[in-house]
């Protein structure tokens, strides 16, 4: 990897691009670390309490900056949302399905109903966050109109970072809106690794923990790399065909099934949903019942049994929406009709049905593999985390994302030094 990194660094255009990307990176944790006005800071750290249980599924995407309540709180949060959105009604809406089989002009203008759609969730997100939870921390002198600056440069933050994220795809290297996800878990990593060492010198973390804790993460990791890497190859052949004085077809090829077809969206639809009782619980009373019974059976910092019970519909929803994701992107009655109407079949498999059929079962079978290994990743840190002293953010989760993005951003690294006769690391 490294020499992949030296080599493209002496490619004047890739290095360019290299430079502009990390320029666009450090704009974002520049940004990332601007308060937003009128916020009394000692009654934000009152707020927050120290305690990261509620906000850390936000702080995973936004780099700390939304327990920090800057300008870049809201983060990037609102176009993945808007994104999942328009990707499922494309399949529900016949003229948002016929915009995206029309090419590069129907992509732009669901990118462009993206953006609208953006602008609109980071404003609904703004008002609660400025009215609802971050409230307390206003200064007591605030009125409307600073109320209404606080939600303006909120959504204005989101806007910018869903320019920046367009800049890095254009004149960069890597998807930007990813990459800009994952300079926010980097930027964590430090502070998590110091909080750490910092634990361990107070005597309230064992080194037993630290070393199994690192164990655990170089597994993730490799783990991570092979199952992102693997994919199932289901040959296909082409009849040969006679159009005119040409011959076309009869060659064979495959269809790629990755056994992590739904990525990291399973375990973010998971994450939001298991937080939804944490954010109600906040405005409650914490010595009401409801209160006393979420923190005892759905939280992971409940003891015993929260932990297991969270752990447990961890597991449930990921691999829900898992099989739910899969099923949305990837259609083996379209990918059975486009072959059969260019001459393809599987061999040993009849055109039609029976190739739709196998499709599906080859289908369900690997993304049993995949679910198993997104619900394992996403779950063991919390276990690990409720019978240890060992409090680390930077867990199954983030590496799923960073090691995700960095595998996707060498891809693209590669793919332009071979069109320069390079041979890369990732074969």
């Amino acid at each position: 990897m490294l020499k992949t990194v030296a080599q493209a660094w002496k490619v004047v255009d890739i290095r360019r691009k290299m430079i502009f990307t990390l320029l666009m990176l450090l704009v974002f944790r520049v940004g990332a670390n601007i308060p937003v006005p009128f916020i009394d800071r000692s009654r934000l750290e009152q707020l927050l309490g120290g305690d990261e249980g509620l906000f850390q599924f936000f702080n995973l995407f936004s780099g700390g900056a939304f327990s920090n309540f800057t300008i870049f709180a809201l983060s990037i949060t609102p176009y993945v949302t808007a994104s999942i959105i328009l990707q499922l009604l494309t399949i529900a809406i016949p003229y948002l399905e016929a915009l995206a089989k029309e090419g590069t002009e129907g992509r732009k203008k669901i990118a462009q109903y993206t953006r609208y759609l953006t602008v609109i969730l980071a404003f609904i997100q703004a008002i609660g966050m400025t009215v609802g939870l971050f409230k307390p921390a206003i200064r007591a002198d605030a009125g409307f109109f600073s109320f209404a600056v606080i939600v303006l440069v909120l959504t204005a933050g989101t806007a910018f970072l869903m320019w920046l994220g367009e800049q890095i795809n254009e004149n960069g290297i890597g998807n930007g809106i990813s990459l800009i996800i994952f300079g926010g878990i980097i930027a964590r990593a430090p502070l998590a690794v110091y909080n750490s060492f910092v634990q361990y010198r107070a005597g309230q973390v064992s080194l037993i923990s630290l070393i199994l804790f690192a164990f655990f993460a170089l597994l993730v990791i490799v783990g991570i790399v092979e199952v992102q890497q693997g994919q199932r190859r289901i040959p296909v052949q082409y009849a040969k065909r006679v159009v005119g004085r040409k011959m076309y077809g009869g060659q064979s090829t495959h269809i790629p099934i990755k056994v992590n077809q739904a990525g990291v969206i399973p375990v973010i639809f998971a994450l939001s949903i298991l937080q939804f009782p944490l954010t109600i619980q906040y405005f409650m009373s914490s010595t009401s019942g409801v209160s006393e019974w979420i923190t005892k059976w759905l939280s992971p910092a409940g003891g015993g049994f929260g932990v297991w019970t969270y752990g447990a519909l961890n597991v449930i929803l990921i691999m829900f929406f898992t099989y739910f994701y899969t099923a949305v992107t990837f259609n083996p009655k379209e990918v059975s009709d486009n072959m059969r109407a260019n001459g393809g079949f599987v061999p040993g498999i009849r055109p039609g049905r029976a190739t739709t059929e196998y499709l599906n079962r080859v289908m369900t079978r690997i993304t049993f593999v995949g679910a198993v290994f997104l619900a394992v990743i996403a779950t063991l840190p919390t276990l690990i985390q409720g019978a240890t002293a060992l409090q680390i953010s930077f867990g199954g989760t983030s590496l799923l994302i960073a090691v995700g993005v960095g595998l996707d951003t060498m891809k693209q690294l590669e793919s332009q030094m071979v069109m320069r006769n390079y041979q890369g690391f990732l074969k």
